[in-house]
């Protein structure tokens, strides 16, 4: 390992993320009584300009009169190149000592993150807060990712970063009209074989984008989130999404309907299986630590110190969500 330490962020069950538009009230209770792990009331997309001001007054309002458990409580501001954004968090802020987080859109500089902490302190300072209230921001422009190692470390209340799909696809040009699904043009082709046919392959015209991300967010103890798929009469193209992405290092998905945490939470719930074999692992390694062996064979496979990291990892995972349930 490096000499240089990273901090890592606040540790937060982030399995599921759920999207309530804080201009429809009625989704509210709905929402506390649901399964996600956490649940960002919106200011910016889902509400319209007309919109905004009652939003935030609902939001307020929901933060301090519903009982929302154990939930992080995030809510997603609106872009610093508004004017409806000082207002949501000042006003949020100031009135809401429930608020764990604050979602940060379309970042694409790390002053952007700086600017959010200097307000969000000066206010915490005001109010005499004693609990830090920590970011997310949405990766989610070419800028963004671009800067996306910078941003990372812009701030320590960073806790996530989340890959928001359908404004990146706009800002990058890419040939989508889909909210985080495939493009039947994005394939690649084997070569002939012997009767001249070919074979084609799909890829994923997202995987490079994330790949990044992950290990921004990796490198700087920061927690990777797949953003939505916005078709949720598919819960298959749901859970394909949300696998590639498991399978890359995140920690979870967003849900922009109720359908989609449970889908979420199976996919990012360590297995029984799972759970078995990295207990194995530790038990194997311990042994061989016993026999003066760095390394050990266990099902016909190499396992090393490296095995070691990954079993802790998976297995801390599993405490976390057994210890909230």
């Amino acid at each position: 390992m490096s000499f240089y330490a990273v901090e890592q962020a606040t540790p937060r069950l982030h399995r599921s993320e759920l999207a309530v538009p804080g201009s429809n009230p009625s989704m509210f209770e709905k929402a506390a009584r649901s399964a996600a792990d956490i649940v960002f009331l919106d200011c910016e997309d889902a509400v319209a300009p007309d919109d905004k001001e009652q939003a935030r007054k609902n939001i307020v309002e929901a933060l301090n009169d519903i009982d929302w458990g154990s939930k992080t409580m995030m809510v997603r501001i609106n872009g610093l190149d508004t004017h409806y954004m000082v207002r949501d968090v000042v006003d949020i802020v100031e009135a809401c000592p429930r608020l764990d987080m604050i979602l940060i859109p379309k970042v694409g500089v790390p002053q952007d993150v700086y600017a959010l902490d200097m307000m969000v302190t000066q206010l915490e300072n005001s109010k005499k807060r004693t609990k830090r209230i920590g970011f997310e921001v949405l990766i989610e422009t070419a800028l963004g990712m671009a800067n996306v190692e910078a941003i990372a470390q812009a701030s320590k209340r960073l806790e996530a970063m989340s890959f928001g799909v359908a404004d990146y696809a706009a800002s990058t040009r890419a040939r989508t009209t889909v909210i985080g699904g495939v493009n039947k043009d994005s394939v690649v082709l084997s070569d002939k074989d012997a009767d001249g046919q070919r074979q084609a392959f799909w890829t994923d015209p997202w995987h490079a984008a994330q790949t990044r991300m992950m290990v921004a967010c990796r490198a700087y103890g920061l927690r990777p989130i797949d953003g939505p798929f916005g078709d949720f009469s598919d819960p298959d193209g749901y859970l394909s999404a949300a696998n590639r992405c498991a399978v890359l290092g995140y920690e979870g998905k967003w849900a922009i309907h109720p359908s989609q945490i449970e889908l979420a939470n199976q996919v990012f719930t360590p297995s029984d299986a799972e759970v078995t074999k990295a207990r194995r692992i530790l038990d194997a390694m311990a042994q061989a630590a016993r026999e003066g062996k760095g390394a050990v064979s266990l099902d016909g496979r190499l396992i090393d110190i490296a095995s070691i990291r990954m079993a802790e990892a998976l297995l801390a995972k599993a405490d976390q969500i057994a210890a909230a349930r």
